[in-house]
C-alpha cells in the first residue's frame, strides 16, 4: 500500500511541477515577448508551489527524506534508539493531526465560509488550502505506518 501511495505522489508532485514549469514560462514569454503578461500567471505560479512544497513535505516524510538532526541517535543503543524514535513519530503525529489535520480543515471551512477568493483566477481560496488536511492524511498515514512497524519490532525484541 506505501509503495502505491508513493507512487501516486509521485505523479502528482512530477505534475504539479510541470503544470508550474509551464504556467511560469507563459509568464515570461507574455511578458518579455507579447509585452503584456497575463494576469493570472503569477497567482497560478504560487498556488502550485504552495501545493508542491506542502505535499512534498508529506512525500518526504513517507520517504524519511525530512531533516533530522541525527547526531544524538549515533550516540544511543539500539533499544535507546528505538524510544527516541517512538517519542520522534509521536510529536510527528501529534503536529501533523492537529495543524494539518485540525487546523487546516478549519481553515479550509473558514475559507468557503467567508468566500474568499483570490484576485485573478476567482478561485476559492478554500480550494488552495485544501492542501493542508489532504497532506496531513498522508503524514499521518505515513507515521503510523512507520509508528506500527517500529512497534512491532520492539514486541519482537529486533
Amino acid at each position: 500500500m506505501k509503495r502505491h501511495i508513493d507512487t501516486f505522489l509521485e505523479w502528482v508532485l512530477a505534475i504539479l511541477l510541470g503544470a508550474m514549469v509551464l504556467d511560469v514560462v507563459w509568464g515570461v514569454f507574455t511578458r518579455y515577448l507579447l509585452e503584456s503578461q497575463s494576469s493570472w500567471t503569477d497567482e497560478l505560479a504560487r498556488f502550485l508551489l504552495v501545493w508542491l512544497s506542502i505535499l512534498g513535505a508529506a512525500y518526504a516524510s513517507g520517504k524519511k527524506l525530512h531533516i533530522a538532526i541525527d547526531l544524538w541517535p549515533q550516540n544511543l543503543d539500539p533499544k535507546k534508539e528505538k524510544y527516541l524514535n517512538l517519542i520522534v513519530i509521536s510529536v510527528v503525529l501529534l503536529f501533523a493531526v492537529s495543524i494539518f489535520l485540525i487546523g487546516g480543515l478549519r481553515y479550509v471551512y473558514i475559507s468557503f465560509a467567508l468566500g474568499q477568493t483570490s484576485p485573478a483566477l476567482q478561485l476559492p481560496i478554500g480550494f488552495v488550502n485544501m492542501v493542508l488536511p489532504i497532506s496531513g492524511f498522508f503524514i499521518l498515514y505515513y507515521k503510523l505506518s512507520e509508528l506500527f512497524d517500529l512497534l512491532k519490532n520492539m514486541k519482537n525484541g529486533n
